[in-house]
């Protein structure tokens, strides 16, 4: 029996994503490993659910606006859930035991939510779930998914996005807002707009989190970027990525292939200077960052 033909390959240049910079960040080698050797993560249930909530978001606001009332939404949940699974089988695998019902009812109830943040009837965004991608001054390139950018009639641009967990404590708000602040840089450089609003819209215990940037604190947050980005590349060229322990590391599925908890990383397969080769779509961990 024949299998399946393998989803289209592409080469891309390597570029600074927000999830991955916040990797290198708590552990270069989990970057390494993650973004570099691409050794394969297995799915969470938690994983799972966001993307399919911010599919049927994202199939929401492609309705004319008059159609997007609860009830219109909770029909959006099973057709998002099947595309999820039809791109990735392996996840059935997820349910097997605890059976499909009681995930989809936790799906619906964060759309639930959503409506008791926002009226979807009242806007049209702009873009929904957009690919962007700029090159900055210095060669750097950023690249990510923004949730929704919307634009009101005078012309102010908000970012947006969704989050399936719970909003941070106060003195973790800064790094909440490091996603945010990525993509507003983005629509700067890309734009040469400032946004007016980011926003962060937390289902699961019905928060929204904003903040309103200047250009300075964007042209610091560029620099703080770039900086990222040469020890990077200067970690890829002499392949010394140091893991560095926290209480996250109970968490990490590299755990056992890291040396301080006995483990012993694959062989460094060297820095990918031509390109990446990977698959068009993001994985589920870089599409929902939680």
């Amino acid at each position: 029996m024949s299998s399946a033909p393998e989803p289209a390959r592409v080469r891309r240049r390597p570029a600074l994503s927000p999830s991955r910079a916040m990797d290198f960040k708590q552990c270069p080698l989990k970057y390494r490993l993650r973004a570099i050797d691409r050794i394969p993560e297995p799915p969470t249930r938690h994983a799972v659910r966001g993307t399919v909530v911010h599919a049927v978001l994202e199939d929401l606001f492609g309705l004319p606006a008059a159609d997007r009332a609860p009830e219109r939404a909770d029909t959006l949940v099973v057709p998002a859930w099947e595309r999820v699974l039809a791109d990735r089988p392996e996840i059935a695998a997820l349910f097997a035991d605890s059976g499909l019902d009681g995930f989809l009812a936790e799906v619906r109830a964060l759309v639930e939510s959503y409506y008791r943040l926002e009226d979807p009837t009242g806007f049209d965004p702009e873009s929904r779930e957009a690919g962007v991608e700029v090159e900055l001054d210095d060669g750097v390139l950023l690249r990510g998914f923004i949730d929704r950018i919307d634009v009101a009639p005078t012309g102010e641009l908000r970012v947006v996005d969704y989050k399936t967990g719970r909003a941070p404590g106060p003195t973790s708000e800064t790094k909440a807002l490091f996603q945010l602040k990525f993509y507003a840089l983005v629509v700067l450089r890309t734009r040469a707009i400032l946004p007016a609003q980011l926003r962060l819209i937390y289902l699961a215990d019905e928060q929204i989190l904003t903040y309103a940037p200047d250009v300075e604190e964007l042209l610091r947050f560029e620099r703080t970027l770039s900086a990222l980005w040469a020890a990077i590349t200067d970690a890829g060229r002499t392949g010394d990525f140091p893991p560095s322990t926290s209480w996250l590391c109970s968490y990490c599925d590299y755990k056992p292939l890291c040396p301080e908890y006995g483990g012993t990383p694959p062989p460094y397969p060297g820095w990918p200077s031509d390109g990446l080769t990977e698959s068009p779509d993001e994985t589920l961990a870089e599409a929902v960052s939680d």
